[in-house]
């Protein structure tokens, strides 16, 4: 390592203030080439055009209920996307104190759903931040990803510093003086170790090697570096990790809003705008898909795979077009399959071949995003894909750059799928392909299990898994499974999955499958809802579609039975008849308005009234009032 004076001195400047003039400190050689550095590998990918969103923060006082138990995409469909926050905070002030009589935050935890920009805001500061635009007093930011540091097992403070700072080996500059020091930590939910603070060792010598683990947890306690601020990125559920108490600041990024998304959709096809307003225009139509394409990674899957449709579809009526999940990433992973890029304009592969040479690639990433998913990992190192049998030559075809992507770090190369949901797709697609012919449980891959035999019985065990699951985790795949035996999707991969002839049955024992899970709870709970979605997915809705038309002519009295529950409490998040307003009158009793408690949270406009409620109701929508998850604006 050989960096050892400079790193000790380096250290000093996590611990005393006040800063020294950014003039003088620039004016290092070594310190210049280190913002260069930062500007170069920080550059890279950011499109001024989609970045304003970023520059504004929400601020918020800690995570929800929803945030902390629910899978991020059902985050976004119960919320509808719109966040219940209203103060928000300028980038360029997100270290700084809030009024004149506070201190700046020592630790700040940004929050933000799979694909809404954490990575990208963080490349945003710190080129923002290289550049001298932003955060002047700050004298060092040494910024990390999770990725990285998962290829340690143990590191020393010392260590680490040294790390991010390559390129300062003399001490001029650190004889200024002290300095303000930003740790950066980005991806929290992409560590392979859950931190654990309650046990924690404690370690106050910077030169000690100890896990990684252990070490991050050090420093936000502050036993390490004390004095050096740090910044944690992380989705939601994993930043629950860190004990409320230890976090100075909360901020979550906000998702598109309708500008912003005919904004990114016009850069995205920026050479054909007609194609751009015919994708906004199919995506406006379909009210559970605008909602998801708040989240920029998942509006670019959504917008590609329209697009494909649209110019490769002969009946492109408003019918015809991808409406479910399922049908979405079907035509993202066909559209890959053939490496027909819209970006790239080249001669397509006939799928037949493209299917023949990528089958057995796309079956071992697919095990591979399987059984990463049940472990909860997201990220894998040369180790994993070979352990999986991926052969890393054939990583650069079209298939595996749109769908798995590859960073080169100091230490290793990393391997990510290019979202959490494209992983939760490729994981369905081997289970839906392995339940066939498998005849042990493929949730113990070890393979020891009661025999299991039969496709239904393999899609039973996977609902009946996704149901026990605390962190809801498996949702989003079992969904994607239950997509799969769409007429519509078996159509689109009919080189994948069975032939026409063998799905009626199959579909209709897994829509009974479904349909047990709706009546199960006295309480209708969101995996009741993520059941009614999976029978979206399987294109079975007259449960649905009757719950619909009888709120449409104000005749649900009567009719509110536990299945019937359900599909309302997916209409309210769904249904264009809620939009502006949920008109529940004249049609509750007190057991159907309990069960509906968790559900009404959501409502902005919530009209109740004639349903003649006594006062034990009335302490019941009290009570829903004061959760810090409630949304009700207008209650009548």
């Amino acid at each position: 390592h050989g960096h050892g004076r400079k790193v000790k001195q380096l250290l000093s400047f996590a611990f005393v203030v006040p800063p020294p003039p950014v003039s003088f400190l620039c004016a290092d050689p070594m310190v210049q080439k280190q913002l260069e550095s930062l500007q170069s590998s920080c550059g890279n990918g950011l499109e001024t055009g989609a970045l304003q969103r970023l520059t504004n923060l929400l601020l918020v006082e800690g995570l929800t209920d929803l945030q902390q138990k629910e899978h991020d995409i059902l985050q976004v469909e119960t919320t509808r996307g719109l966040p219940n926050v209203s103060k928000s905070i300028p980038l360029e002030k997100l270290f700084l104190p809030l009024s004149k009589v506070s201190i700046p935050p020592r630790i700040s935890v940004t929050i933000g759903v799979a694909g809404i920009g954490k990575s990208t805001l963080v490349k945003l500061f710190v080129c923002s931040w290289a550049k001298g635009g932003i955060n002047r007093d700050i004298t060092f930011v040494l910024p990390f990803t999770f990725r990285e540091l998962n290829t340690h097992e143990k590191l020393s403070a010392e260590r680490l510093m040294g790390s991010a700072f390559p390129h300062v080996s003399e001490p001029g500059c650190v004889s200024a003086g002290a300095a303000r020091t930003l740790l950066i930590l980005d991806g929290l939910d992409e560590f392979k170790t859950p931190l654990d603070f309650s046990n924690t060792v404690v370690c106050t010598d910077p030169k000690k090697e100890i896990p990684v683990d252990g070490l991050i947890t050090n420093i936000i306690r502050g036993n390490l570096l004390q004095e050096a601020s740090v910044w944690v990125t992380s989705r939601p559920a994993a930043a629950r990790q860190i004990p409320s108490g230890l976090v100075d600041r909360m901020t979550e990024i906000r998702g598109f809003g309708a500008a912003e998304m005919k904004d990114f959709l016009d850069q995205m096809f920026l050479d054909n705008r007609d194609l751009s307003s015919q994708v906004l225009q199919h995506i406006r139509a379909n009210r559970s898909l605008h909602v998801l394409c708040t989240i920029p990674g998942f509006c670019w899957i959504s917008a590609s795979s329209i697009a494909y449709f649209l110019k490769h579809s002969s009946d492109q009526s408003q019918e015809m077009v991808p409406r479910t999940l399922s049908e979405i990433y079907s035509y993202y992973f066909k559209m890959a399959l053939s490496g027909d890029w819209l970006e790239k304009p080249r001669e397509t592969l006939r799928i037949e071949q493209a299917v023949n040479t990528s089958k057995k690639l796309v079956g071992s990433v697919g095990r591979l995003a399987f059984y990463g998913l049940l472990r909860k990992k997201h990220v894998f190192y040369e180790q994993d894909m070979k352990a999986y049998g991926i052969d890393l030559s054939l990583l650069h075809c079209s298939l595996c750059t749109r769908l798995l992507l590859k960073e080169d770090m100091r230490a290793s190369t990393a391997y990510y799928f290019s979202h959490l949901s494209i992983q939760e797709f490729l994981a369905a697609l081997y289970y839906y392909t392995a339940a066939r012919r498998a005849i042990f449980d493929l949730f113990t891959e070890s393979g020891v299990s009661w025999p299991k035999l039969g496709f239904l019985s393999h899609f039973r065990s996977a609902v009946q898994r996704a149901l026990q699951a605390e962190d809801r985790h498996l949702d989003i795949f079992v969904r994607f499974l239950s997509g799969l035996l769409s007429p519509q999707v078996t159509k689109l991969l009919s080189a994948w999955l069975l032939g026409k002839d063998e799905h009626g049955g199959l579909r209709s024992q897994a829509v009974a499958v479904l349909q047990g899970c709706l009546s199960t709870e006295p309480a209708v709970s969101s995996r009741a809802v993520n059941a009614m979605r999976c029978l979206h997915e399987i294109r079975h809705t007259d449960t649905a579609d009757a719950v619909e038309e009888a709120m449409r002519s104000g005749s649900l009295a009567g009719m509110l039975t536990p299945v019937n529950c359900s599909a309302l409490a997916y209409l309210l998040q769904v249904s264009d008849v809620c939009l502006e307003e949920t008109n529940l009158s004249n049609c509750l009793t007190y057991n159907v308005c309990k069960s509906l408690l968790s559900q009404l949270l959501f409502c902005h406009s919530l009209r109740l009234d004639n349903n003649q409620f006594k006062d034990d109701v009335m302490e019941l929508l009290g009570s829903v009032l004061s959760v810090k998850d409630c949304q009700i604006q207008r209650l009548r």
